[in-house]
């Protein structure tokens, strides 16, 4: 019976995550039949996967974000983003503001702003953030309560977690100083396995799929790895131990450009799986308008349960990825060597 409840509340999840993102799809297609005009899917996909100003759940449901922005010309000005759109939600000019394709320019010059908007993404960032907080408030007070009974509840779902993060990627990584870097590796695994899970939820922003958060969890790894690099590893870069000289010139370089390169597969491996799995799974939900079939729609349907259920398993295994490599990282840079 239990395997059965499992089963069937998947099957709700998914069917949630299916109409959360193709309603405003099937909406944009009855619009476009209505007007005429052709369904255009990729402006449609892309719409979904980019952040943006407004967070459009679906038909009638919309957020408007608060518009932050900064200019020399006109200081800081602080509006609702239903201000870039009129009555038949298409887009306006605002105070002398204009938005294009997710940027905001001024009217007058054509100038970009900077922008510190309250994004979809940034908006996914808070509510992340704030779960995080939650679940390890709650599992620190339980175990203050009882320190040495069993785990219950989120204590059963965490401390597993925890400990194979100890055990077998910072411990065998880092070497004896991995409990300096431990509370960042579990911050780093928790944040973007949430980020991911929650991401496949219905109208949800695709926050790990956003190149600017990947990119500052890279940076914040490549920080950790080069301020903690003891002699042995600058000496291994800039001096490579057992070579001729001629050949430490060579290598010199390469090793130079590898400190950059570390963070930056880092930054891309996540943000490519993350994004690619969302447009797979928009391009499935799209088949159904295109083609106009229940057919297609019902085997597009089955499909994407079954990409939506692998998709759960890549949240977890990106999320390792990207902890382990991170873990290595630190690994030789604080690893120390005996050259005889």
């Amino acid at each position: 019976m239990s395997a059965f409840l499992y089963r069937l509340s998947r099957f709700f999840f998914v069917f949630l995550l299916i109409t959360g993102s193709g309603i405003s799809a099937f909406g944009g297609g009855k619009d476009a039949q209505a007007s005429g005009e052709e369904l255009n899917v990729s402006d449609l996909i892309i719409h979904h996967v980019l952040d943006d100003h407004v967070w459009h759940f679906a038909d009638g449901m919309v957020l408007n974000l608060p518009v932050i922005v900064w200019s020399k010309e006109r200081g800081l000005d602080i509006f609702s983003s239903a201000r870039f759109f009129d009555e038949n939600h298409n887009l306006v000019p605002y105070n002398g503001y204009r938005l294009d394709h997710g940027d905001i320019y001024l009217e007058s010059t054509n100038a970009k702003v900077l922008d510190l908007s309250i994004t979809k993404n940034v908006g996914m960032l808070f509510i992340n953030a704030t779960l995080l907080l939650l679940v390890f408030t709650a599992v620190g007070k339980a175990y203050k309560r009882n320190p040495t009974g069993a785990p219950k509840g989120l204590q059963s779902f965490v401390e597993p977690v925890v400990l194979f993060i100890r055990d077998e990627i910072a411990r065998p990584n880092i070497g004896a100083k991995y409990e300096r870097y431990l509370p960042y590796l579990l911050t780093l695994f928790f944040f973007i396995l949430f980020g991911n899970l929650i991401g496949l939820m219905p109208g949800a922003g695709n926050m790990t799929g956003n190149i600017a958060v990947t990119l500052v969890l890279a940076v914040f790894t490549f920080f950790f790895t080069n301020l903690s690099g003891n002699r042995h590893y600058w000496g291994h870069i800039f001096w490579t131990p057992g070579l001729p000289f001629l050949m430490r010139l060579i290598i010199l370089p390469v090793e130079i450009v590898g400190i950059f390169t570390k963070p930056i597969s880092l930054m891309v491996r996540l943000f490519v799986a993350i994004t690619a799995g969302h447009i797979v799974l928009l391009c499935l939900i799209v088949l159904t308008f295109v083609f106009a079939s229940y057919w297609v729609g019902f085997a597009s349907t089955l499909i994407v349960l079954f990409i939506s259920l692998i998709e759960i398993l890549v949240a977890g295994i990106q999320a390792y990825v990207f902890t382990l490599f991170s873990a290595l990282y630190i690994g030789q840079a604080v690893a120390e060597h005996e050259h005889h």
